[in-house]
């Protein structure tokens, strides 16, 4: 009796220690996270607690991914999370991934996260080859991954070999061609150039809007056996089996999964929904505001510091101008100095030649007047008189040069203060424009920090959604569908001419099966669009009620 009574307490113990919670490891395509989950707690428990950390209300594209013996599965929504086939150690581990995808995406897919998490699994599937993707296509994504990741094209900053560290090309397509990550480069870098003004967001959905016309996009690939068994003969199905029971219940899981799927876009949109719907174009139509507002105040900064560059440049002009004026008119002060002082030297050199003259003309008479008692004397005083009269002639020449000199130089002097003047005018004009652009120029310098002419710009923006913003709304949408199918029929002839360009530099014993399954599809005019054209054509009520059986 009282071993029995140790042992129920034992037991109880035991059970009270139990751990009431454990740890689970979500991993994104972008991030990690970990969560404290109790052991109660259903798939749905853990998938709303993962969408509402990440803000995603699109929850019935995904789901929660694990790994069991080599097989892929999917946590269920109505099934405590420690009653799958999970790993017991702690964390326990889980992908959130896309399990179903939209027909069309930027018709579906209404959140920017929801997008950006379809976008960055498409992205690695096609890089790790689950999705098939032509040469010359995966080139386009690779620039529109580009245009979403770094934003315009700046050569400047883009310069050569900045791809270099980056996996944008699957394996099979580098390995098909003789061509080098340069060549690959350069061919990149040409599309991305075009992408200018595209947002990150708009970068990726036309990412999307390209890998959906895939034909391997959205589909899962199973090993089966394939014993093809008619099961009614008004309607072409075929029955099949895997050799693995986990497998045949996934198949069956995404069977029921895309057929919901697919009549849940065949029904009005909920409430939620439209509201989500209403929220996006609100938010979309603010975004596409601000870009604007945003590329007026840029475009306008940039002609601000244009016209303060060219003032800067005009004002540096005049003080050159300015400069030069104020060496002229030092030269011409020197000048003028110069030539009214060799005017003065001139001046009194010809005084005193005058007076010299004068002085010998005296001279001269007195001699004239001595008398002269012999006749030596009156030879010599003959020769005094004759060098007398030659020295009065010289200097009276000489004073009439000196005379002219100084004439010349007075004109000299006259013109040099004339340019002087000249000179002073040109710069009064010089400095009264230096000081009208001065104040200019200070203003537009602190243009480019705080744009004070804004204030008046920002204010005219404010806005509000009214009913005719949303129809003005509506046309320039319907504006960019008709703008869109232009671009995609120059996109197609890009994507020709490329291929074409690149063929001669293809190795054709690199080709995989499924290259050539491509090709073939291609020769025949078998595509994605076509299949699916067709399947449209058939009765849209047999469809349904097929569905309907599963």
């Amino acid at each position: 009796m009282a071993g029995a009574i140790a042992s129920r307490m034992s037991f109880s113990s035991l059970k009270r220690k139990q751990p009431k919670t454990f740890t689970v490891r979500i991993i994104t395509m972008d991030a990690e996270m970990e969560f404290s989950c109790e052991v109660k707690w259903k798939g749905k428990d853990l998938f709303d607690l993962v969408c509402r950390t990440l803000g995603l209300r699109e929850t019935w594209f995904f789901g929660l991914q694990y790994t069991i013996k080599d097989t892929v599965a999917w946590l269920k929504m109505d099934k405590k999370v420690l009653d799958h086939d999970v790993p017991t150690e702690e964390p326990v581990t889980f992908h959130f991934l896309a399990k179903f995808y939209p027909e069309n995406a930027e018709e579906e897919l209404v959140q920017e996260i929801t997008q950006h998490l379809f976008f960055l699994q498409v992205k690695k599937q096609i890089l790790d080859e689950k999705i098939y993707c032509p040469p010359e296509a995966s080139v386009l994504l690779a620039s529109y991954a580009v245009q979403a990741k770094y934003g315009d094209y700046d050569p400047t900053v883009h310069q050569r070999g900045f791809l270099a560290q980056e996996e944008l090309l699957p394996k099979r397509v580098i390995n098909l061609y003789q061509m080098t990550p340069e060549m690959w480069e350069e061919r990149i870098t040409a599309w991305y150039a075009e992408h200018r003004g595209r947002a990150r967001d708009e970068a990726e959905m036309e990412y999307l809007k390209i890998a959906q016309d895939l034909e391997m996009y959205g589909v899962n690939y199973f090993a089966i056996r394939f014993t093809i068994k008619p099961l009614d003969k008004k309607i072409d199905v075929f029955k099949f089996n895997s050799s693995k029971l986990r497998v045949n219940k996934l198949i069956l899981q995404l069977c029921i999964g895309n057929h919901d799927l697919f009549m849940r876009r065949r029904k009005a949109d909920s409430l939620e929904v439209q509201q989500m719907k209403a929220q996006a174009r609100e938010e979309k139509a603010r975004k596409q505001m601000e870009r604007q507002r945003l590329a007026r105040e840029k475009q306008m900064r940039e002609e601000a510091e244009r016209t303060r560059d060219e003032l800067e440049r005009r004002l540096l002009q005049l003080k050159e101008e300015a400069t030069m004026a104020n060496e002229a008119l030092m030269r011409s002060e020197e000048t003028a100095d110069l030539l009214a002082e060799k005017a003065q030297i001139t001046e009194e050199e010809a005084k005193l030649l005058a007076q010299k003259a004068a002085e010998a003309e005296q001279e001269m008479q007195r001699i004239k007047a001595t008398a002269i008692r012999t006749e030596e004397e009156k030879r010599l005083m003959e020769q005094k008189v004759l060098e007398a009269e030659m020295l009065a002639l010289k200097m009276a020449e000489e004073s009439e040069r000196r005379a002219k000199e100084a004439d010349q130089l007075k004109q000299d002097l006259q013109e040099a203060r004339e340019s002087e003047r000249r000179a002073k005018q040109k710069l009064l004009e010089i400095t009264s424009k230096s000081s009208y652009m001065q104040p200019m120029n200070s203003g537009m310098t602190a243009l480019p920090a705080d744009l004070p002419s804004f204030n008046l710009i920002s204010e005219s923006l404010s806005f509000d959604f009214k009913d005719t913003d949303m129809k003005r709304l509506s046309m320039e949408i319907e504006k960019e569908k008709v703008e869109y199918m232009e671009k995609s029929k120059h996109l197609q002839e890009q994507l020709n001419e490329l291929k074409t360009e690149i063929e001669a530099l293809k190795l054709k014993e690199r080709e995989t099966a499924l290259d050539i399954l491509h090709n073939e599809n291609a020769d025949r005019g078998n595509s994605k669009h076509n299949t699916i054209k067709k399947l449209t054509l058939q009765s849209t009520k047999s469809r349904v009620a097929f569905f309907e059986e599963l």
